[in-house]
């Protein structure tokens, strides 16, 4: 399956003339794809992604439709560890029947898809996908809950200018094993393009290294982002030759520009630790999540 989209209405026509209908049939506009629906407002010029039937089947395929709807994807004061796995026996019976690896795994495929808000979240509660224990089912559930309470928020695009804009930044203070967790976030017109919440592979010294390695984990990115956006991409190359370090060299060629950006305005803080209430909404909207 193709989906074909342009900037450029002359070159959709040219190619629906140029397109053999033994190889595939114009379908019109798309709005539905990959189980994520689509609705553009052309009005508006805005275009707005959402998973919220997808949503609704999950929260129904592992019954916790009824679940209290929630504000917040994880509690600020929750620390998950691997003490909270079971030990005995009793206690690896009672998880036996928890499909805890299922609904982690529908998790993460919204959080790829349209909800970057709980990226973080789903990223903390998979660590712990070998080995669940009650505490960890809990926090799974605080997610659902979330997403039912949000389940009419889209990711919107067009609501503001075009320019390729990028948050990064590090947060150690929930890991046990002292492994910071990079996040970053890229937006365009006014929507998240790319974003990711991920464990540091090294064991950084400082909040000053873990920064570092955020920035450079971001910096990558955005090399490779710019590239797309330019139709100058090329996948072999996406990954060659990254060191930390790197970071340096690129800013001194001018590629990239680093700008400094308080924690009260840093979008990329909700991808590396769980927030209270009103930073979880402000953030989403941040990330072009609103109410189409």
């Amino acid at each position: 399956m193709f989906c074909v989209t342009s900037v450029s209405k002359g070159y959709n026509i040219r190619t629906e003339q140029h397109t053999p209908d033994k190889f595939c049939s114009i379908l019109g506009e798309l709005h539905w794809l990959l189980g994520i629906e689509i609705k553009r407002v052309r009005e508006q010029r805005t275009i707005h992604l959402s998973q919220r039937s997808y949503i609704d089947s999950i929260l129904r395929r592992y019954g916790l439709q009824d679940l209290k709807p929630a504000s917040i994807p994880m509690d600020t004061s929750v620390r998950l560890s691997s003490a909270q796995s079971p030990a005995t026996m009793a206690e690896f019976a009672a998880m036996r029947d928890v499909p805890y690896h299922e609904a982690v795994g529908s998790l993460m495929y919204a959080a790829l898809g349209t909800r970057p808000d709980i990226a973080f979240a789903v990223q903390t509660v998979s660590r712990f996908s070998t080995k669940p224990g009650p505490a960890h089912w809990e926090a799974v559930k605080k997610i659902f809950r979330y997403l039912k309470g949000t389940i009419e928020l889209w990711l919107s695009y067009g609501r503001s200018g075009g320019a390729l804009t990028g948050y990064a930044d590090a947060d150690g203070s929930m890991a046990e094993d002292r492994h910071a967790i990079s996040g970053y976030a890229f937006i365009v017109n006014g929507g998240a393009v790319s974003w990711s919440a991920k464990r540091q592979e090294i064991i950084a010294l400082s909040t000053t290294e873990t920064e570092y390695v955020a920035a450079t984990h971001a910096a990558k990115e955005a090399l490779w982002l710019r590239s797309l956006i330019s139709q100058l991409f090329n996948a072999r190359t996406k990954h060659i030759d990254i060191r930390f370090h790197f970071i340096c060299w690129i800013v001194e060629q001018g590629s990239i520009r680093l700008v400094y950006c308080p924690t009260e305005d840093m979008v990329a803080d909700t991808l590396t630790k769980a927030l209270p209430s009103a930073k979880v909404k402000y953030f989403a909207s941040e990330l072009g999540l609103s109410p189409a």
